[in-house]
């Protein structure tokens, strides 16, 4: 772990910045307001010309080396408080930037992005009046991002908006999202509410009682105010790791109880575990017209879904593919993960040939992340995984492979912590993307989250703010406040419109 010090007391949220940028370079970086016992000290000067011109400048220490950095960005008006301490810290993130990249030698493509939705940024910029060619200016400019970055974002904005033409106008509906908190086993790089599915004590059934219940209110409500949903999604944990029986009492509650039901414009459930496939939940699904879902293989390696924990195999994926699709499921998507343990190029490879002979709809292609609460981040010397040149190399081969297979990128986020600094990126066939997945990254309307771990998103269409609220992950607490949780949501979502319509 490398300490890094910096000369001055800074505000904490510079602070949080500045500890990103440099666990970009180094694992488990820390900063530290003292040089005492640091291995690498920062200088930083800045100053503010009567024009509003910011200029900062650093001089990094470190091993008896010093590397300098210095950047000039020029502003047009005069900044409020709030905006200062936005060009301050985006000014500072240049300079540290610039003398990490010197003294490593690691070129940071992604600049000083370190959110999960660069994308985001992209459409705010196309909102506010900017062409094209000024965004790619701006983000190379004031974020230092590459132009291969800048491309990439700008092929996934024009999918989004052919996809969804209304997206600047799409928070006046609302999506779902529904978690089922059980899958057979959890994986190893797994932090969402995923639990081993037992019958004990009741807590399956106790837990699909509260969501019927959470289903059915939050409905009323929703008919109530006449809204529509754009989307639906069913996630986990594994959906389809409860019964066949279990499931259609669940769709039948669902469409029973939101408005119009026959305008929703998409509904997925992700069935990403292959061994919770059987052909009595598949016709269960299209008994309620639902043909789009996950079948997710992660790897085409046996070892490493063993390694992994997931208790399949690469031939039950394969057989599980394949009846899905004799079966009626006409938009599968499949998810693959660059630099799992013990994988590089060639395995990763073997996975894009697999992936070419079924050619799914959709391909999510992640980039491995160390999440704080997953197994693989505690047991690291336990999984041996991609250096970050073997992962850049695995990232590009997903570009082109995807490419010649007539997939395009439609969304894209990145997480802290993730293999390489990369990302990870949507792929589809055109036509075949996923309406909640550009809606849930691009953050333009709200999201109500039911069911267990689920996390709401209340968007204000008119100002862009957003308000959180967060379902129990556990079962168990899941079970003992559900109907809490109904009242906080709907107390949310009754300020919220209250506001929207006072600002109308």
């Amino acid at each position: 772990m490398k300490v890094l010090g910096i000369n001055g007391d800074y505000p904490q949220d510079w602070v949080r910045v500045f500890n990103h940028i440099t666990n970009l370079f180094f694992e488990d970086s820390k900063v530290s307001k003292t040089e005492k016992d640091t291995d690498l000290n920062v200088y930083f000067e800045w100053h503010i010309d009567a024009d509003h011109t910011v200029t900062t400048t650093a001089e990094l220490h470190s091993d008896g080396k010093t590397y300098k950095s210095k950047f000039v960005q020029e502003y047009t008006n005069e900044a409020n408080e709030k905006e200062q301490n936005i060009r301050l810290k985006r000014a500072l993130s240049h300079v540290l930037l610039d003398t990490l990249e010197k003294l490593t030698g690691i070129h940071q493509k992604w600049g000083i992005l370190t959110g999960i939705r660069p994308t985001k940024l992209y459409h705010k910029f196309r909102k506010s009046g900017l062409t094209d060619l000024e965004i790619h200016t701006k983000l190379k400019e004031e974020f230092r991002l590459s132009d291969e970055k800048i491309t990439l974002m700008k092929k996934i904005v024009d999918r989004q908006l052919t996809t969804i033409p209304d997206l600047d106008t799409i928070g006046n509906e609302v999506s779902i999202y529904i978690g089922i908190p059980f899958c057979p086993t959890k994986c190893a790089y797994c932090t969402f509410p995923a639990y081993a599915i037992h019958r004990k004590n009741g807590r399956v059934e106790s837990f699909l009682d509260g969501l019927h219940i959470e289903i059915r209110e939050m409905g009323k409500w929703l008919k109530k105010r006449d809204m529509k949903i754009t989307s639906i999604y069913w996630g986990g944990g594994t959906p389809t790791s409860i019964e066949a029986d279990e499931m259609d009492a669940l769709y039948q509650t669902m469409y029973e109880s939101f408005p119009h039901a026959e305008s929703i414009r998409e509904v997925t459930v992700e069935a990403g575990r292959p061994d919770t496939i059987t052909p009595a939940k598949l016709e269960v699904l299209k008994k309620w017209g639902i043909d789009r879902i996950s079948v997710n293989p992660q790897s085409y390696t046996d070892e490493t879904l063993k390694a992994i924990g997931r208790h399949h195999t690469v031939q039950e994926t394969i057989d599980k593919f394949w009846l899905s699709r004799n079966m009626g499921m006409n938009n599968i998507n499949m998810d693959l993960i660059i630099g799992l343990p013990n994988e590089g190029l060639e395995e990763f490879e073997n996975s894009l040939a697999e992936t070419e002979k079924m050619q799914p709809e959709s391909l999510t292609v992640h980039t491995l992340s160390f999440k704080r609460a997953s197994e693989m981040t505690h047991n690291k010397q336990k999984y041996k995984v991609a250096d970050r040149e073997t992962a850049e190399k695995m990232m590009h081969r997903a570009h082109e492979w995807t490419a010649d297979n007539n997939y395009e990128p439609y969304y894209l986020y990145r997480q802290k912590n993730i293999l390489g600094n990369l990302e990870n990126v949507g792929y589809s066939k055109k036509g075949e993307e996923s309406i909640y997945n550009i809606v849930i990254m691009e953050e333009v309307q709200t999201i109500i989250g039911l069911g267990c771990g689920a996390s709401s998103k209340f968007v204000n269409a008119e100002t862009g703010k957003i308000t959180q609220f967060h379902n129990p992950k556990d079962p168990a607490a899941y079970i003992m406040t559900f109907e809490d949780a109904i009242d906080k949501k709907l107390e949310i979502l009754d300020e919220l419109y209250k506001e929207e319509t006072e600002l109308i």
